[in-house]
C-alpha cells in the first residue's frame, strides 16, 4: 500500500543520522526549505537559521548521540507570529545542556552562547526519550516579493 504523507507547506520534519554528515545535511535542508518558502538562500534569515541549525545539530551529534538513534530537525514557518521555529531533538535525555566558560584558548564550547545571542526565544523541552532544543528567530523582511506566500500555501 502506498500511503502519501502530507505535511504543511510551511513545515519541514526530517530525521537524520546522528553523524557529522547528518548535521551538515540539516544545515543544507534549512537553507533549501527557507528558499522554497520565499526566503533567499543567501539572505540574513537563511544565514542565521543555518548557523543555529549547525550549532544545534552538532550538539545533538556530539553530546546527544545514542548509537543506532537518529536526531530530528523540525522547521516551522509561523508568519502570523513573525517567527521561524527551529527544533532539534536528540535521544539523550540524561545530559542537560551546559554552557562552557568559553575561554579564549578553548576551541569549542561557545555554540549555545551563539544560539542565545541570535534567538528571539529559545529553550529545552524534555521528551519521553531525549530532549528538544528549540529556537525562535524573527522572520524580518527578507522575503522575495511584496506579497510572497510560502510555496504551496494557497494550494
Amino acid at each position: 500500500m502506498n500511503v502519501e504523507i502530507s505535511t504543511p507547506a510551511t513545515e519541514l520534519v526530517q530525521r537524520l543520522s546522528a553523524t557529522p554528515r547528518g548535521a551538515r545535511l540539516a544545515r543544507r535542508l534549512t537553507g533549501t526549505a527557507l528558499a522554497t518558502w520565499g526566503y533567499p538562500y543567501d539572505g540574513d534569515l537563511s544565514h542565521t537559521a543555518q548557523l543555529v541549525v549547525a550549532e544545534l545539530a552538532a550538539n545533538a551529534v556530539t553530546h546527544g548521540r545514542v548509537p543506532g538513534r537518529d536526531f530530528e530537525l523540525r522547521l516551522r514557518l509561523l508568519p502570523e507570529k513573525g517567527t521561524l521555529r527551529i527544533e532539534v531533538s536528540d535521544a539523550r535525555g540524561d545530559r542537560a545542556l551546559r554552557f562552557l566558560d568559553g575561554r579564549l584558548e578553548d576551541e569549542n564550547g561557545r555554540g549555545l552562547v551563539v544560539v542565545q545571542v541570535l534567538a528571539k526565544l529559545w529553550g529545552v523541552t524534555e521528551r519521553d526519550v531525549g530532549k528538544t532544543v528549540w529556537v525562535e528567530l524573527a522572520l524580518g523582511g527578507g522575503r522575495r516579493g511584496a506579497d510572497a506566500e510560502p510555496h504551496g500555501a494557497a494550494e
